[in-house]
C-alpha cells in the first residue's frame, strides 16, 4: 500500500551541491558527534564542508563495540538471550524472538500454536514501542517537541504491560530455546486491547501535529532521497527500504510466528526521502495495531513451550522439584545449556530497524561456534556516505532521525 496520498515537488539536491561547488575550493573539515544528543549514539560523522553545504562525509562507528559475536561463542544459547536484549535496545523482545528462531531452526524445532501467537504479540508491541519513540524524537530533530510527548506517553504504557509479561521494562530476556520464560499473566490481553483503543487518538494528534505541519515538510520532503537501487545495493531494509518503493517484509514474504494468518498491509513510500520515511512507520504502528488486535482475537490456548524438546527446553518448576529425573535433566540444560546437533543456519526476522539475522555454526552441544548478526542499523547507516553529500549541514539532523537507527547494534 501506498502511503503517499499526492505527487509534490522536490527541492533539487544535486542543484544545491553544485550551487556549493560554486562557492569556492575552501573545505572545512567539522566532526559530528560521536556524542550522544548529536547523532541518536555514538556516531561519529567526518564532514567536509563547503560553506554550509557538505561535499564529503563518512561515518565512523566502533565507539560502543562490546564483542557480542565472540562473547556468544563462549555462552549457552539461552545465556545469550540476555546479550540480544542490548543489540536494538529500544526493542529487546524482538531481538530475543529473532534468535530464538534462528537457534529453534537449527533443531528444526516447532513453536506451539500459543507460543508462536505470543511471539508475534511481542514483536508487534516492541514494533509499535520503537516506532513511537523513533517518530517522537525524529519530530525532536526538525524542530517539533509537542509530537514527543504524546509518543513517550504511549510508549510508557507499553513498558507497563512488558514489566507486567516479563518482570522487566527495559531489557526483557523474555524469550527461551523452545518457548517463552512465561505464559501470560491473567488479565493481560485484556489491557493490551485496551492499549490498542487508546493509541489510535494519540496517533492522530501526532498526525495532525506534523504530517501536513508546513515547517515539518519543508524540513523533510525532498531531502535524504534514496533511490530504489542504491537502497537495495546498499543492502538497506525495514521502512528505510520500503520508503524507497519496494515492497518487502519479511512478515509477509517469509512469514514465521504464524504472520500468515493475519491481515496486514505493508506501506510504501514513493520517493525515499524523509518523509517518507516518517509516513512508513506512522502507518506500520497502525498494521501494528491490526495484527495486535487479530492475536488477541484468536489468541489460542495450549501450552507456551515446546513439550517434546527435552533437552532444549527446562522442565517446570514443580516436575523439577518432585522428580530426579526432572531436576537432572533442568541441571544440565543450565549448565551445559540447550543440546543442539550440528550444522549451519541463517534466519532473520523483520524487526523495527530492519532485518535482523543470525548466521549460527555449530560442532553440537549447548554453546554455538560460530555466530554472526547481521545488524539492520550497521547496513542502513552505509549509505550515509552517499546520501549526505549536497545537503545542508542542517540537514544531517533530520537525515539521521529518519533513519532511525541503534548504535547498540550497529557496534554489537
Amino acid at each position: 500500500m501506498s502511503i503517499r496520498s499526492e505527487e509534490i515537488e522536490y527541492r533539487d539536491v544535486a542543484a544545491r551541491g553544485e550551487a556549493g561547488e560554486k562557492m569556492g575550493n575552501d573545505r572545512m573539515a567539522l566532526n559530528v558527534g560521536p556524542s550522544h544528543p548529536t547523532t541518536h549514539g555514538v556516531l561519529r560523522l567526518m564532514m567536509e564542508l563547503d560553506g554550509e553545504v557538505i561535499s564529503k562525509c563518512e561515518p565512523v562507528v566502533g565507539y560502543l563495540h562490546r564483542g557480542d559475536e565472540k562473547i556468544a561463542e563462549n555462552m549457552t544459547y539461552n545465556q545469550f538471550v540476555t546479550f540480544t536484549d542490548r543489540l536494538d535496545y529500544i526493542s529487546p523482545l524482538a531481538n530475543n524472538v529473532a534468535f530464538a528462531l534462528a537457534v529453534e531452526s537449527l533443531a528444526d524445532l516447532e513453536m506451539p500454536e500459543r507460543c508462536q501467537a505470543i511471539r508475534a504479540l511481542v514483536c508487534e508491541l516492541a514494533r509499535i514501542s520503537s516506532h513511537l519513540l523513533g517518530i517522537g524524537v525524529y519530530a525532536m530533530d526538525a524542530g517539533a517537541w509537542t509530537p514527543f510527548f504524546y509518543t513517550f506517553t504511549e510508549r510508557e504504557k507499553l513498558y507497563a504491560l512488558f514489566e507486567e509479561l516479563t518482570g522487566a521494562r527495559f531489557t526483557t530476556s523474555y524469550t527461551r530455546i523452545g518457548g517463552v520464560a512465561r505464559d501470560v499473566p491473567d488479565g493481560w490481553l485484556g489491557r493490551v486491547s485496551k492499549f490498542c483503543e487508546e493509541l489510535p487518538t494519540a496517533l492522530d494528534d501526532c498526525d495532525k501535529l506534523l504530517t501536513r505541519n508546513r515547517i515539518f515538510i519543508d524540513r523533510t520532503e525532498g531531502i535524504g532521497v534514496i533511490s530504489r537501487e542504491d537502497a537495495l545495493a546498499y543492502g538497506l531494509t525495514g521502512p528505510n527500504l520500503r520508503a524507497t518503493g519496494v515492497d518487502f517484509d519479511l512478515r509477509k514474504d517469509r512469514p514465521y510466528c504464524g504472520y500468515e494468518n493475519y491481515d496486514f498491509d505493508v506501506p510504501i513510500g514513493t520517493t525515499g526521502d524523509c518523509y517518507d520515511r516518517y509516513l512508513v512507520r506512522m502507518e506500520e504502528v497502525r498494521q501494528s495495531l491490526r495484527i495486535v488486535r487479530q492475536i488477541v482475537e484468536t489468541f489460542p490456548s495450549g501450552l507456551w513451550y515446546a513439550e517434546d524438546a527435552r533437552k532444549i527446553f527446562p522442565p517446570s518448576k514443580d516436575k523439577v522439584m518432585t522428580s530426579m529425573e526432572e531436576l537432572i535433566q533442568n541441571f544440565m540444560i543450565v549448565t551445559e545449556g540447550p543440546q543442539l546437533p550440528a550444522g549451519e543456519v541463517y534466519f532473520e526476522a523483520e524487526n523495527p530497524k530492519g532485518a535482523l539475522g543470525f548466521f549460527i555454526v555449530s560442532k553440537g552441544g549447548g554453546v554455538p561456534y560460530r555466530l554472526k548478526i547481521r545488524a539492520p542499523s550497521f547496513c542502513n547507516l552505509s549509505i550515509l556516505e552517499r546520501m549526505l553529500p549536497g545537503h545542508m549541514l542542517t540537514d544531517a539532523t533530520v537525515i539521521l532521525g529518519s533513519l532511525d537507527f541503534v548504535m547498540g547494534e550497529c557496534d554489537r
